[in-house]
């Protein structure tokens, strides 16, 4: 293992240390948190031999851009991006070797989302917060990067032209950022529904746009809701991440990784597992469409994308074993 540095020489509007999030924390009234688009996160972490929660760079819209001092595998996933590595065009969603003194460049397409993932192989320099890197700004800890961060990495490098054919070609799961008509979301019924007559056929039948007053603890959106016809006072409780939930004004707001309790609004409903990477991706403006599906759909599609996952994982391992790089990264 060595010690590496790596120059930033561009940021997005926000760009900080992230990974997977906290467990068990949310009954100190913690949040999970971690990164919104999961799995961009974890599918970059793969790419480079790291842990799926292993601390890497999420950066919200613009650019990014690095210059390390010593040869680093990296990895750029998330919204699609314009990547080069001194100069020269570069694939995402790829294993990418940043050589000594030459800056890798990302610049997202903000029109086709908000979030791109960096990581590199080894272990970043950063500190955590109950085990966990990811801020929580509400807590005091932003986890912003400074002009320089530091990693150990046991990655020597290989040499490859940028002109030579990819030396990779592994099952990536990539995430569809669709540029034209709304992202479709699926979301299995929560009981808040029965509360509301006809609240699921207006979801189902209307388009929703996401708003700039979204943050981290949710998606605001505007588009046609109803409201409980009774003012029985609802016990707020914890709820999940995806939750649909219906405030007093006339938006529906998607729970995010930062929410905590329903403030006693209703619970309409709960995006599926594998449908909250897009909601992790979508930025102001994005429109929304709304699907049901019930809970047996919803599970079966997330077990299809948790495979696709540990297929890349074989995959990957398999390919660094044959370059014999497989005793110089990181695992589990």
């Amino acid at each position: 293992m060595r010690t590496v540095g790596l120059d930033i020489t561009r940021t997005g509007w926000v760009t900080t240390f992230q990974d997977l999030g906290r467990r068990d924390t949310e009954r100190r009234g913690v949040p999970t948190g971690g990164a919104a688009d999961q799995h961009s996160a974890a599918v970059a972490n793969v790419l480079v031999g790291n842990p799926r929660d292993a601390t890497l760079i999420e950066n919200l819209g613009g650019e990014l851009a690095f210059v390390p001092d010593a040869d680093v595998l990296v990895a750029v996933t998330g919204a699609p991006a314009r990547v080069t590595i001194g100069g020269a065009p570069a694939a995402s969603w790829s294993p990418l070797v940043v050589p000594a003194g030459q800056e890798i460049h990302v610049r997202a397409d903000l029109a086709l989302g908000a979030r791109n993932y960096l990581a590199v192989n080894g272990v970043f320099t950063a500190e955590t917060l109950l085990g966990s890197t990811a801020p929580d700004a509400r807590m005091g800890f932003t986890q912003a990067l400074g002009e320089r961060v530091l990693l150990e990495s046991g990655f020597r490098g290989f040499r490859h032209s940028h002109f030579a054919p990819p030396l990779f070609r592994l099952p990536v799961p990539v995430l569809p950022c669709a540029k034209e008509g709304p992202w479709l979301v699926d979301v299995v019924e929560s009981y808040g529904a029965r509360s509301i007559p006809g609240v699921r056929e207006l979801i189902a039948d209307s388009s929703y746009v996401v708003t700039a007053r979204s943050n981290h603890v949710g998606l605001r959106l505007d588009g046609p809701v109803l409201h409980p016809d009774t003012d029985t006072e609802i016990v707020s409780h914890g709820v999940p991440v995806g939750a649909l939930q219906i405030p007093h004004a006339d938006e529906l707001i998607v729970l995010g990784r930062y929410r905590s309790l329903t403030a006693g609004y209703p619970i309409v409903g709960v995006a599926s597992r594998a449908s909250l990477p897009l909601l992790g991706q979508a930025g102001p403006g994005r429109e929304l469409r709304f699907r049901w599906v019930d809970r047996e759909t919803s599970v079966r599609r997330s077990a299809q994308r948790e495979d696709e996952v540990r297929a890349l994982e074989r995959a990957t391992a398999e390919a660094f074993g044959a370059l014999g790089f497989a005793g110089h990264l990181i695992h589990p």
